[in-house]
């Protein structure tokens, strides 16, 4: 069904053109060919930016903000290969012009492998992620990219880049149930600060994120990226993700971490990943809700000012 228009009631989305400046640009970045799972996910940036405007852009305050007075947002299009050495060559070289020029760079996954590339691409310094999982394994697939930031170099890439230093990540909403003894020795080994699911919740997402800025931020020229794997979510809210389970964050909580990370000026990137529009409800709940995690990026960036 269209969306009725109101002239005095602005929609999200439909952003112009990437033309050299912006405060927030979006990136396609339709990973998939690694995935321990099947899915769906390269159709899912597509998705994302057809559920945009079903939200406004304005935020109720006090004071009442609107998003499109605060900021200049771009859509920069998709990588249409991004996997491989040469795809994740093409994303680093993209999200590093991008981000010289750029406030805050989203790329919409996508599985999760693309986190590997966009941080690179941001030089990023630290890392935080939303994700029910470590992602440490060994090999290359959705399920690598923590450790890869930590251990690899990129091959085909002749651009300048760095490992992370795994004393600036931190992971929250790490679940029960969703890992093995071995990674979380791996993860408890490298100095990673892992924040559970169950510890989140006892102490309250404040409390939290304050934490997890400082760590990920610390340092000389801090440069964080914020990965949200939306299989973190109960699997209620985010049906459209192939390992989400049960008991996982509320739709409200992981909207209000997003936010409350985002208004970091040391968060210079985001990605969105694990969400696979193909295998959504009939009412996309999962997409709508990375739409929404999208504008809470926003949000948190005109937060800053």
């Amino acid at each position: 069904m269209p969306l009725s228009h109101d002239p005095l009631w602005p929609r999200a989305g439909a952003w112009p053109t990437f033309d050299g400046t912006a405060d927030a640009v979006l990136l396609g970045v339709p990973t998939w060919r690694t995935s321990l799972s099947p899915t769906g996910a390269r159709a899912t940036p597509a998705a994302i930016r057809d559920a945009l405007p079903r939200y406004g852009t304005t935020l109720m305050g006090p004071p009442i903000r609107d998003l499109n007075d605060l900021l200049r947002v771009a859509d920069a299009g998709d990588i249409e290969e991004p996997d491989g050495d040469g795809g994740e060559a093409q994303v680093i070289a993209r999200v590093r012009e991008l981000s010289a020029t750029t406030g805050l760079v989203i790329a919409l996954g996508g599985d999760n492998s693309l986190t590997y590339p966009v941080a690179l691409g941001a030089r990023a310094t630290g890392l935080i992620t939303f994700d029910a999982h470590f992602d440490l394994r060994d090999g290359v697939s959705n399920g690598t990219p923590v450790r890869r930031l930590v251990e690899d170099v990129p091959v085909t890439s002749t651009l300048d880049t760095m490992c992370i230093d795994p004393m600036r990540i931190v992971q929250i909403g790490i679940a029960d149930f969703a890992n093995s003894a071995a990674y979380a020795r791996r993860a408890a080994d490298w100095g990673i600060r892992v924040i559970t699911l169950d510890e989140l919740r006892r102490r309250g997402i404040d409390d939290v994120v304050a934490e997890a800025v400082e760590i990920a931020g610390a340092g000389t020229d801090p440069r964080v990226h914020l990965d949200i794997d939306v299989d973190v979510c109960d699997r209620a809210v985010a049906p459209g993700c192939p390992a989400s389970v049960p008991g996982g964050l509320q739709a409200w909580e992981v909207r209000a971490l997003t936010r409350a990370v985002a208004s970091d000026p040391r968060v210079i990137s985001a990605d969105l990943a694990e969400v696979d529009a193909t295998a959504d409800t009939d009412d996309a709940r999962t997409v709508r809700l990375a739409a929404l995690c999208v504008l809470e990026l926003l949000a948190g960036l005109a937060a800053r000012s």
